[in-house]
């Protein structure tokens, strides 16, 4: 009888052993907040598995907005994020008053300009006098927006104007564009309305939307954009072993080669680490 209460506590201490070295467990889970494309398949379909490798258990979040990401993050339900460039996420910080940090950078979506079916506008000096141009209501993005169409010579820009832009600083418009401003996931849907022209879609968006950037865009931004898509994380947890792992699973040969190979350029790899 002795021996098998000592066999069964042995067994008891060993299954316990297990369970608290088991990549399941609440130590080496990491929880990503990140849009559907291309952020959560490239981490789903590449970081994952070699995370897993190393213990660590990659769950992955999508968020089908540009807000929660952030708050999620900052309110501790996530480990980190992957879905924003840099000039979005300084500005964020600035206004919610968060303390959140990039600690790498995986790629760069360029932005680009679409024209609803049954048009037949094919480059920007098609578009006609008074056309209507869809695009995104958050600064950071709309910024994006008018310098493209300002590179295309259809506006320009006040003085100083740089990436945070807005129609309000529209100070030459000979075309008379109008513009309608409105929630990123809903712009490609824009592009069933007779009233629009045109549309500035993020590239996230577009993929989601079955949308090619590069047959399907006008006009986009180029590999010179910097626009890089960042892993972000609250400034405490920047060292965070789980996090660091993600990175250098990002920044590899492989996750590049996935990029180029699935994305075709829509996707441009910009693999830095900060």
């Amino acid at each position: 009888m002795r021996k098998g209460i000592l066999a069964g506590l042995l067994l008891s201490f060993l299954l316990l052993a297990a369970c608290g070295t088991s990549p399941q467990s609440s130590g080496s889970v990491l929880k990503v907040g990140a849009s559907q494309e291309p952020h959560a398949q490239i981490l789903r379909d590449v970081a994952a598995p070699e995370l897993k490798k190393e213990g660590i258990d990659l769950q992955v979040v999508v968020f089908l907005d540009y807000v929660q990401p952030n708050t999620k993050l900052y309110e501790g339900e996530l480990d980190a994020n992957y879905f924003q460039h840099i000039p979005f996420l300084q500005r964020t910080n600035k206004e919610k008053g968060y303390d959140l940090v990039p600690i790498c950078g995986v790629h760069i979506e360029p932005m680009g300009a679409y024209v609803p079916k049954g048009k037949p506008y094919t480059r920007a000096s098609d578009l006609p006098d008074g056309a209507t141009i869809a695009l995104t209501n958050d600064p950071t993005n709309q910024g994006r927006a008018l310098l493209l169409l300002q590179r295309e010579g259809l506006i320009q820009l006040k003085e100083g104007a740089g990436t945070e832009a807005t129609v309000t600083d529209v100070a030459l418009n000979p075309r008379h564009l109008k513009f309608l401003p409105m929630d990123a996931p809903l712009l490609p849907r824009a592009l069933e309305d007779p009233k629009v022209d045109l549309a500035f879609i993020n590239t996230n968006f577009a993929l989601q939307a079955g949308l090619n950037p590069l047959k399907d865009a006008i006009f986009m931004e180029d590999s010179s954009s910097p626009y890089v898509n960042v892993v972000a994380v609250r400034e405490k947890n920047k060292g965070d072993e789980r996090v660091q792992a993600l990175c250098r699973v990002l920044l590899s040969p492989a996750v590049k080669q996935y990029i180029e190979e699935k994305y075709k350029g829509a996707v441009v790899p910009a693999q830095v680490q900060y």
